[in-house]
């Protein structure tokens, strides 16, 4: 009690009154330990804590204790966050604490009107909440304003920090922190917020590398988790939606706050089901009725179907249309049209990508709702998080609709990947509080050739020397050797991203304009060529190429006819109409860790009954199990699917499944006859063989693996040249290879699991 009322003395008056005002009755331990960290020491801090325990108060109740105390007038606080949307909500949450305390917040990102931005240049005071993306315009297109704008800059904020590390955008804010300490001559504070942090050390060195300060760290573990969570599994069997409507509620019961969810089967739904109407579908709307929920998926093109699904539920029932979207093609409106419906006191339901994931206070939310499974524990610990604040609960739904099983599906058809992943997740969670730890990048070679291009627009001529001592010297690029940024430069200029002067100096040269004068160039991320869709005046998102004159295409949860397409300026204008179709977006599904496909293999080998699977879930566990004591495929690596056909279950992680298909072409094809290596996901991998034992292969590989110490540069073909990140089509092939090898493989799991008794 004691180190209660010293920290709330410590508080300003407006902060005690705000604690006031909201009937706090006591602080919270991330509260105490925050405050003692920012008061008392000069160092950096790392803040994990679940959500909604009070981490956003944690790091600004001292910050801005100290800021009314001292009265600054420049910007005092840099807040950075991935995601327009999350600046708007801590916006107008810093607006209402901050009502009586005379410091200005202001808001700074693509959506902001230029006229706003002129103006908080002019008098730059108070808390600048922003993107890195508009960082980096700020540090091309306003070097000169940087020392006076920020020059009493004392505490940098980086909110949802793990959505950044490990990334090209995380390494950029990095980089923007370091290049904005350089300018005004000395490093501010740093502070990382997030609720799944899985390594905390990790974090603080990502955090604080460069900065010349201590970290110190605050973690709270939930020694307690209050889920009411529920899995239900659907086989799809048709588009169509029936015409009966329940007056019931839905049968989805979730019992007693603190117990597992229970739930009733409705005697209409056969396992796994017969052709007829939309069981899956039906049973996800009716899990709405009547509650304020997010309906979750892993793409924007799931979540259109299943916005447009909902909807033509609601039309063909004659009920109200309660369905709004959110993802990242679409307009700032529509976006802010499905928040603004969750922060209402109504039954409405957003369907929504990761971009509703982070911490964006949307009230009291009373189900989650996740179609198939999150790829990370990390993702889905964001998701039921929404759910639950103001002391109750979270609560999820997690439903999947697998493909209908045919006949003669080989062996690897026949599991339910989603459902066992899913159940992985949860359960290293429930176990072992696993989170996956950050990954860092040792050659972000497609940053560097940004940041290369970033700060000669921004700072004009500069000699090589200079310009090396510059970059290498950023922690992001702390791996990567004065040689190979040589023969980056070199390229650069071969290819017109640079120019030499006279003077030998280096600057931008005209295809780099091209790149620099865009305001894409800000983004470290891929981008795709886009067309804005507009109906009128009203604009709607963004598709990836322009139907034909005539043609419907679906976004934003509704069917569009094209009206007229103007190429040039990238724009089509289109009418609604009625109906449903799907659209599709290219994308990266993410990496997934190794750990979740072991614990995959544990779930069908015990007999463990979770509690939260419902009827159909269950009963499609027990299946593969039943399968698996038939053909022991967890046992046995190297499964024979007939002729000269085999799959392969190693249980690996993205990273090692990938290695893995290129050593089995690389050093074991020839010898073993291998070919067709193939693997459409980090489940399985299939290949042909002549050699009809399988333990044969297995004893090959393990021996090979025993007496030679294979690197992954030996995996990578002298004429591969891997593009995956933003600029890296720009960047000299064997520069490629190397960020290839070194980052995107790893053998250190192949021979673990070759030495395993199978």
């Amino acid at each position: 009690m004691q180190d209660q009322n010293k920290i709330f003395e410590r508080f300003s008056p407006f902060i005690r009154e705000y604690i006031y005002k909201n009937n706090w009755t006591e602080l919270r331990e991330v509260q105490l330990k925050a405050a003692n960290v920012l008061f008392n020491t000069e160092n950096n801090l790392i803040i994990s804590s679940a959500t909604a325990s009070g981490k956003t108060e944690a790091a600004f109740f001292p910050i801005l204790s100290m800021l009314s105390e001292e009265g600054e007038d420049n910007f005092t606080v840099l807040y950075i966050a991935p995601l327009k949307a999350l600046i708007n909500d801590q916006y107008s949450r810093l607006e209402y604490v901050l009502e009586e305390s005379g410091i200005p917040v202001f808001h700074w990102h693509g959506d902001v009107p230029q006229a706003h931005k002129e103006k908080y240049i002019k008098n730059p005071k108070g808390i600048l909440q922003i993107t890195p993306e508009s960082l980096e315009s700020m540090l091309i297109n306003r070097k000169n304003d940087i020392p006076r704008i920020f020059a009493r800059l004392r505490f940098i904020v980086i909110d949802e920090i793990h959505t950044l590390m490990g990334f090209d955008r995380g390494n950029q804010t990095r980089c923007i922190i370091e290049r904005i300490s350089r300018l005004i001559g000395y490093s501010p504070r740093r502070i990382g917020l997030s609720a799944t942090m899985g390594d905390t050390g990790k974090a603080s060195e990502w955090l604080g590398n460069g900065s010349g300060r201590d970290t110190d760290i605050i973690d709270i573990k939930q020694n307690e988790i209050s889920w009411r969570l529920a899995a239900e599994h659907f086989f799809a069997v048709s588009d169509n939606i029936s015409n009966t409507q329940s007056d019931e509620e839905p049968d989805v019961s979730f019992e007693d706050e603190n117990e597992p969810v229970k739930a009733q089967k409705k005697d209409n739904e056969p396992y796994p089901g017969k052709p007829a109407a939309d069981y899956c579908s039906e049973f996800v709307y009716d899990a709405t009725k009547n509650k304020k929920c997010i309906i979750f998926s892993n793409s924007r093109e799931e979540t259109e179907h299943v916005t447009a699904t909902m909807r033509r539920i609601a039309e063909v029932r004659n009920e109200e249309d309660r369905f709004y979207i959110h993802h990242g093609f679409l307009s700032a409106a529509i976006r802010e049209e499905a928040e603004s419906a969750l922060k209402r006191n109504e039954y409405n339901t957003a369907c929504a990508t990761m971009t509703l994931e982070l911490g964006i206070d949307i009230g009291r939310l009373e189900r989650i709702i996740n179609m198939e499974s999150p790829n990370t524990v990390t993702g889905f610990l964001q998701r039921i998080g929404r759910s639950g604040r103001r002391g109750a609960p979270s609560e999820m739904l997690m439903v999947f609709n697998e493909e209908p099983i045919l006949p003669n599906a080989p062996l690897y058809r026949l599991i339910p990947w989603q459902l066992l992943q899913a159940i992985a997740i949860i359960q290293l969670y429930i176990e072992e509080r696993f989170i996956e730890p950050p990954f860092e990048k040792k050659m972000p070679v497609s940053l560097l050739f940004h940041q290369t291009l970033s700060l000669c627009a921004s700072g004009g001529a500069v000699t090589p020397k200079r310009l090396a001592q510059q970059i290498l010297s950023m922690e992001a690029f702390k791996n990567v050797s004065r040689e190979d940024y040589r023969d980056i430069l070199v390229s650069m200029i071969k290819r017109g991203f640079l120019e030499q002067t006279e003077e030998k100096e280096l600057i931008v040269g005209l295809n780099g304009e091209r790149l620099t004068n865009n305001f894409k160039f800000y983004a470290v991320f891929k981008d795709s060529e886009d067309f804005t869709v507009r109906q009128g005046s009203e604009e709607i998102g963004m598709i990836t190429s322009v139907p034909p004159v005539g043609d419907r295409f679906a976004l934003a949860g509704r069917v569009w006819e094209v009206e007229e397409a103007d190429l040039a300026r990238k724009l089509v204008y289109v009418h609604m109409v009625k109906g449903k179709m799907d659209i599709s977006w290219p994308g990266d599904k993410g990496e997934i860790h190794t750990r979740i496909l072991e614990r995959m293999r544990r779930v069908i080998e015990e007999d463990t009954v979770y509690p939260y699977l419902l009827p159909n879930a269950r009963a499609r566990l027990e299946q593969v199990r039943a399968l698996n004591r038939n053909t022991e495929f967890t046992k046995n690596l190297i499964v024979p699917l007939g002729n000269t056909s085999y799959v392969m279950f190693p249980w690996f992680g993205t990273k090692s499944m990938r290695t893995l298909k290129r050593f089995l072409k690389y050093k074991c094809a020839d010898d073993l006859c291998l070919g067709a290596i193939e693997s459409d996901s980090c489940y399985y991998l299939t290949y042909k063989s002549d050699i009809s034992r399988p333990r044969d292969v297995y004893a090959y590989v393990r021996e090979l693996l025993s007496r030679n110490d294979i690197s992954t540069e030996e995996l990578t073909g002298l004429n591969e040249c891997p593009v995956f990140e933003k600029y890296d089509e720009y960047l000299p092939a064997h520069i490629l290879r190397k960020a290839f090898y070194t980052d995107k493989l790893d053998m250190s799991e192949i021979p673990i699991r070759f030495s395993e008794n199978r």
